[in-house]
């Protein structure tokens, strides 16, 4: 049976390249991993020049294009399910989701249904198109947000470098216990496991490095609203972060302050009563931007905050408000 494959990612060679070997071009200008190349090398349309399969040892002359074209791929593992999401943006190479709290995002050990993987897999198959799910990074199950998901291995591979070169801005608002003094700061803990409870994270000086920066947006009387921006990806950072600082997110019962498992009955009322508004740890991906791989563009989009959030940021203004934009 003959491969398929999506459209062709082009090149032309300009004059100041003219000499250049279809190996470089490939990798010094489109950005083709030498992993991806590999792959690309095995397929039956390889690597074109000018229409016509060549190795990539061949020299280029201005005004050449070099071409590649990947195999269409499929998530054959994930089953496809009719499960609604928010698309924020869509083209040919990306998609962009706003995440609801609760889903997520790729099928694991014992969530083999009812993933994001599972609806947008249905969503693509309804609409006759085979893409394998590559989700760029992931949000932990109770956080919302904007999350990417690349079609194909070269779109994800570039986002990736861009993430690893600390090129892709993402910002997040969490709603906090207390009030962060001073109102904006780095957050600088290394983190790692917990070597107690493997599945906990925590902030210990033989940790990984860590950086996050935050900023009160605007500040209560019993807790705040603080926009945050990633130096770092570590697994659970913005929750373990402002844990270590004393300002645990409202709602989170893994790293909450002390009594938030004995929820809806805690030892301080009040901590109840704001964790019992939203039943979820209070962050959401607001901000996410990045170069497009194809076309270079930047790209920023933008979620608003959901619905749970605004009624418990609603409760928060109710109790009193102490001060804003600080």
């Amino acid at each position: 049976m003959r491969s398929e494959y999506y459209d062709p990612i082009e090149y032309q060679v300009p004059a100041a390249e003219d000499g250049w070997t279809v190996k470089s071009v490939l990798q010094r200008r489109m950005g083709i991993s030498r992993k991806l190349l590999s792959r690309i090398k095995l397929t039956e349309r390889g690597v074109m020049l000018n229409g016509e399969r060549v190795f990539i040892s061949v020299p280029v002359k201005a005004g050449d294009t070099v071409s590649v074209s990947l195999e269409k791929e499929t998530s054959a593992d994930i089953l496809p399910e009719p499960i609604p999401f928010d698309i924020v943006y869509e083209d040919d190479a990306l998609l962009i989701v706003n995440k609801a709290a609760g889903m997520i995002v790729h099928p694991t050990h014992g969530h083999y249904t009812g993933t994001l993987a599972n609806g947008v897999v249905y969503y693509w198959q309804e609409k006759g198109e085979e893409f394998r799910f590559r989700p760029v990074h992931r949000l932990d199950q109770e956080t919302s947000g904007l999350i990417a998901i690349a079609k194909n291995a070269y779109v994800h591979q570039h986002i990736s470098e861009q993430l690893i070169a600390g090129e892709v801005s993402k910002k997040y608002t969490a709603l906090v216990h207390g009030c962060p003094a001073p109102a904006e700061g780095t957050i600088d803990g290394p983190i790692d496991r917990d070597p107690s409870e493997p599945h906990r994270r925590i902030v210990t000086s033989t940790g990984y490095p860590s950086l996050t920066y935050y900023k009160v947006a605007e500040a209560y009387r019993e807790g705040a609203r603080v926009e945050l921006r990633l130096g770092t990806g570590r697994t659970h950072q913005i929750r373990v972060h402002m844990t270590s600082i004393g300002h645990p997110l409202i709602g989170d019962k893994f790293y909450g302050l002390p009594g938030l498992a004995e929820l809806p009955e805690p030892e301080d009322e009040r901590i109840g009563r704001l964790n019992g508004a939203i039943g979820r740890q209070a962050l959401h991906a607001s901000e996410l931007g990045f170069r497009h791989p194809l076309t270079g563009e930047a790209l920023t989009f933008k979620s608003e905050l959901p619905a749970d959030m605004r009624k418990l940021e609603e409760l928060l203004r109710g109790d009193g408000l102490v001060s804003a934009n600080r």
